[in-house]
């Protein structure tokens, strides 16, 4: 489940099986060099979409990752990848469209710099958010202007070493849970409050006003690398996290 070839080709059994969230590593530095290749896959709306990107490596990463995401999913329901349509909701989280006969698969998408994740599942809401650390942003300002007081008393209290690797951390397992939700921006970020800890399992504190909704998702980290912070939210607590970019790695979420 790491990507890190352009003439990547999906294995003959690409099964999901129910409980499973599969969670795909692309290394575009090393995939969206077959930019020609990729565009064959895309939809005519895609490919214009790409080509409004103003920079040669966004578009290519773009085009990598959506034409990646397609050839996933049309080996998990044994389908032509370029025959797959979209729908989107009211936010702008993007699903399959019923008319492919496979809506309950579902998934989400994620890229920063030169990495990009692809969740997948069956039957559950998700979604998943990597960000590439970078010392330029404000973190202290955004902390206070978006976190929640819990959240901005948790990241307080660490070392003043790692600031901003610290706020990415808080910041993707936050936008997971939003991605997750397809709230977008209509869900306050303050709404709810994420354990910043590098221990706990379920990384969701509490949500308001539901306090209940809590209860019925759970998120954790992903380990990417040097340089990045990810997180994976999902509904339910009975998933087991199945990925492979530094030996087999499988997490549970169960407690």
């Amino acid at each position: 489940m790491h990507i890190s070839d352009a003439n990547f080709e999906p294995g003959s059994e690409m099964i999901m099986p129910d409980g499973e969230v599969h969670l795909w590593r692309l290394d575009l530095d090393k995939v969206a060099v077959a930019e020609s290749r990729w565009r064959t896959v895309l939809s005519q709306d895609e490919i214009t979409r790409a080509d409004r990107f103003k920079f040669a490596r966004d578009r290519q990463n773009f085009t990598a990752t959506r034409a990646l995401l397609r050839i996933l999913l049309g080996s998990y329901l044994t389908r032509n990848p370029q025959q797959l349509s979209f729908t989107y909701g009211q936010n702008g989280k993007p699903s399959l469209d019923p008319s492919n006969g496979a809506a309950e698969v579902q998934f989400n998408v994620s890229h920063s710099g030169a990495r990009a994740l692809i969740a997948i599942a069956r039957g559950r809401p998700l979604g998943v958010d990597i960000e590439q650390i970078r010392e330029n942003v404000d973190c202290e300002s955004l902390t206070r202007r978006y976190f929640s007081r819990c959240e901005q008393d948790a990241l307080s209290a660490l070392e003043a070493s790692e600031p901003c690797k610290a706020f990415f951390r808080c910041w993707t397992r936050k936008e997971s849970y939003l991605k997750a939700r397809g709230a977008g921006l209509a869900l306050p970020l303050h709404a709810f409050d994420v354990s910043v800890s590098l221990a706990e399992k379920n990384l969701l504190l509490a949500t308001r006003p539901d306090a209940g909704e809590a209860a019925l998702w759970s998120i954790c980290a992903i380990e990417v690398g040097e340089g990045y912070e990810a997180a994976l939210c999902c509904k339910g607590r009975d998933w087991v996290l199945k990925s492979r970019w530094t030996g087999d790695f499988t997490q549970s979420t169960r407690r």
